[in-house]
């Protein structure tokens, strides 16, 4: 019996509240640019959610258009570059 019960504390325990809750979503809202203008408003944690899932995709395209620009300019650049050696290495 006292197992149980100190099971039922443990899960009351790490249960997140409503107001962590709300405190998370205003930290990733104020981390997302389109958020930051309209910080003011309500905002729903769905609306929220959705556009970090966006921000990040936006972010992931990006990094992957610079990666491929990079790759582009090492390929044109002499291999007996000091540079381009080093940045080649930061690479791997």
């Amino acid at each position: 019996m006292a197992s149980r019960r100190s099971r039922s504390a443990q899960a009351t325990s790490s249960r997140i509240t409503d107001e962590q809750i709300a405190d998370l979503l205003a930290k990733l809202q104020a981390l997302l640019p389109e958020h930051r203008i309209r910080s003011a408003d309500r905002v729903s944690a769905a609306e929220v959610l959705q556009d970090a899932c966006n921000h990040i995709r936006s972010l992931q395209r990006e990094v992957d258009g610079l990666s491929g620009r990079l790759a582009q300019l090492l390929a044109m650049t002499d291999s007996s570059n000091a540079q381009a050696a080093v940045i080649r290495s930061l690479l791997k």
